[in-house]
């Protein structure tokens, strides 16, 4: 999969989206040119809640690994490499370093966080945040490297402006819905990885998330009552139509605080 690196110049974060828009916005598809930057508007938000529980939901649970606290959860952080595995390489056949079955690459590092939605010792599904902050020899965090040119078959052009360094905004990435997943609980999956995502963020500090999407995702958060900020152009991963999203913890976080769907049979 190759991608022109012949684009047009980036622009400042602040440029394009000054401030997270309403929901009213994203719908119109225009933002709020005349507002402050976003980064003084996370500065100006009240301090997020810490040390929110992670969901437990039924017999499935969601837990938020780290390096710190892997070794408490046994070998869950395997079985969810194992299960990117399946997914990302055995499905869609993207062509990422793999070992012992686990799928693997640069940005799995101290600085991030692995969120597993996991039942009876069986992964559902997950997502990986890293902060926009980080640094790794060349590396940063996906769509930064990808702007950059460091990542080959990467778009270049992957966001309308510059990627934001903002130690308040974490990059999501390799969220996935394990195949295994029967077609009836997987907007029940979806909804918790959101729940969770959200709740996971505020625990970290972390008052916006951008990240790469399907480009589906919007139809599913307007269901759930949230929203996304779209970010970047539609490109193609493999099969699969995606999209740069922003998206807010701050506005939303208050969602996350209560139930809004009942566990499927």
């Amino acid at each position: 999969m190759k991608h022109s690196r012949n684009t047009l110049p980036v622009r400042p974060a602040w440029a394009v989206f000054p401030k997270l828009p309403t929901a009213d916005a994203v719908d119109t598809g225009r933002l709020d040119s005349g507002a402050q930057p976003v980064v003084e508007k996370a500065a100006q938000l009240s301090s997020l809640p810490t040390n929110l529980p992670d969901i437990k939901s039924g017999s499935i649970r969601v837990s938020t690994l780290s390096f710190t606290n892997m070794s408490q959860h046994g070998d869950l952080l395997v079985k969810f490499m194992r299960a990117r595995k399946k997914v990302f390489i055995d499905k869609l056949q993207w062509d990422l370093p793999q070992t012992e079955g686990m799928e693997f690459d640069q940005y799995d590092t101290p600085q991030c966080r692995w969120v597993i939605i996991h039942e009876h010792g069986e992964i559902l599904g997950g997502f990986r945040l890293l902060p926009t902050t980080a640094q790794c020899g060349i590396y940063s965090y996906m769509l930064r490297d990808g702007q950059l040119g460091v990542l080959e078959d990467f778009p270049t052009d992957v966001l309308f402006f510059e990627a934001p360094v903002e130690k308040h905004m974490w990059e999501a990435s390799r969220l996935f819905i394990s195949n295994s997943v029967q077609s009836n609980r997987r907007s029940y999956v979806q909804y918790l990885i959101m729940r969770q995502m959200l709740i996971t963020s505020a625990n970290i500090q972390a008052r916006h998330v951008i990240g790469i999407v399907p480009a589906i995702w919007s139809r599913w958060l307007r269901r759930l009552g949230l929203y996304a900020v779209p970010v970047g152009r539609r490109f193609k991963v493999g099969s699969l139509s995606s999209q740069a999203a922003l998206f807010s913890v701050a506005d939303q976080l208050e969602w996350a605080m209560h139930d809004h769907m009942e566990i499927p049979d």
